[in-house]
């Protein structure tokens, strides 16, 4: 089987999930594990892989998404058990009276949040700073969780340029510089995203107010979100499990779980397992009924997103992962192969234009393409086309890596992103359907702003 059938394939792995989930057949665990599973088949009967092969695969598409599901589960009840505490109650009575009734105030205050959140680069550390802090205020003014996911999102997208951030660093090792040389290069388009992020923020507010968000105001529904009445009549009455007396203390908890969890010294899943421990301890005393109790009434989200994750190891394993044979050949992965297709088909007038062009793809390719692929696979191919009509490698690093950031947690490829949706119990196709036209707007708007100022030249 020929690298360019495989590519193929991978396109057509990829175009039917999302079909499938944006119809709503089947939940994302599902699609995750029985469409890359019918591509894996097809590989293995053209004799491209064999079935030993494709067990690595999957074993090293585990490897990947392992950590992030542990640290889900874990994030997921610390949080619930902070909900039932009441600490949260407290902390929404402050902002109410912050921000009044004020919906515009609540959008510019997440994206606010998710700026600061993300000065560590972290994306699963910054959904579990911004969502549970900010979720319960939505639901209080009546606001759509898909809302407040895309005020984080293109808040985090423009943040993660930070020399430490992945795609920033990956960008440079590609060309060969210093991280923190590149960041000074794109630091006015940051400055200039940071803007439009906060209008966004406002434009976001403005929206929710007009479909009658606010204290009073009605619930602004959309397919996967849940009424405030839902909610409270599937997870039961808790008030009994309320401690106001330790409400400092498990603030001090809480800071001292985040402080952990961005210092980066120990796995990210790590901080929230001693995190629920000790707050099950003192807040529910040392009796296993109690502690069962308070576990299973966050049981199901976090098994629901777990397995959604672990679904998510089969696709990035089978579609990203390589494997080596045993005379020391590596194999290219499908992702590699579906770049390849793509250069393939990129005409020469096109590519004395390659950074608008990438640049202008870089969104809807971020669907279809992890992180890695992309900066380690896709980056050093454009560069060489783009050698060839003499385009300085710089400016199509500069298009790929501002445009490639602006999406990078709309990705169901990144495994921060299936952490945010579930934290926000949202479903991943309504995150992308209320996200990705916004956030392929803003990438462009980035792109614009970069050639204008000369920074980007085509």
């Amino acid at each position: 089987m020929s690298s360019t059938v495989v590519g193929i394939l991978g396109f057509l792995c990829i175009a039917v999930i999302v079909v499938v989930l944006f119809q709503s057949r089947t939940v994302p665990s599902i699609a995750f594990i029985v469409f890359p599973a019918i591509l894996a088949i097809a590989l293995v009967i053209g004799g491209y892989y064999d079935l030993e092969q494709i067990g690595d695969l999957v074993k090293s598409g585990f490897s990947s998404t392992g950590p992030t599901a542990a640290l889900f589960v874990f994030s997921v009840l610390y949080f619930g058990i902070m909900t039932d505490a009441g600490m949260f109650d407290v902390i929404i009575g402050k902002l109410m009276k912050l921000v009044g009734d004020n919906v515009i105030g609540v959008t510019v205050m997440t994206a606010i949040i998710a700026l600061i959140g993300h000065l560590d680069g972290g994306g699963a550390s910054t959904f579990c700073i911004v969502v549970p802090a900010m979720l319960p205020v939505y639901k209080k003014m009546h606001m759509r969780p898909t809302t407040l996911l895309r005020v984080a999102v293109m808040a985090m997208g423009i943040l993660n340029l930070m020399p430490w951030a992945g795609p920033t660093m990956r960008a440079a090792t590609v060309l060969g510089i210093e991280p923190a040389s590149l960041w000074h290069t794109l630091l006015p388009i940051q400055i200039f995203g940071i803007i439009i992020v906060l209008a966004h923020a406002v434009l976001a507010g403005w929206q929710e107010k007009m479909r009658g968000a606010g204290l009073a105001g009605k619930l602004a529904q959309t397919e996967g979100t849940v009424t405030l009445e839902e909610n409270a009549s599937s997870s039961g009455d808790t008030s009994d499990l309320a401690r106001p007396k330790l409400f400092f203390f498990n603030i001090l908890l809480t800071v001292g779980v985040i402080a952990l969890l961005i210092k980066g010294w120990f796995p990210d899943y790590l901080p929230f397992m001693l995190g629920v421990a000790i707050s099950l301890f003192v807040n529910y005393g040392f009796t296993a009924k109690m502690h069962k109790k308070i576990i299973n009434l966050h049981a199901g989200p976090a098994l629901m997103m777990c397995s959604t994750l672990m679904g998510a190891a089969v696709l990035m394993g089978i579609l990203v992962k390589t494997v080596t044979t045993a005379d020391g050949t590596e194999i290219p992965s499908v992702v590699t192969c579906m770049s390849d297709i793509i250069t393939m088909i990129l005409p020469d007038f096109l590519g004395r234009h390659l950074p608008i062009v990438i640049g202008i793809l870089s969104v809807p390719l971020a669907l279809a393409f992890d992180t890695d692929s992309y900066f380690y696979g896709m980056l050093p191919v454009m560069i060489g086309i783009g050698e060839g009509f003499g385009i300085n490698p710089i400016h199509i690093a500069i298009a790929m890596v501002v445009c490639r950031n602006c999406a990078t947690f709309i990705s169901p490829m990144v495994p921060a992103t299936l952490l945010g949706v579930g934290l926000a119990d949202v479903d991943i196709k309504d995150h992308i359907k209320n996200s990705f036209l916004y956030i392929w707007a803003f990438s462009i708007l980035c792109m614009i702003f970069a050639i204008i100022t000369g920074i980007m030249v085509f």
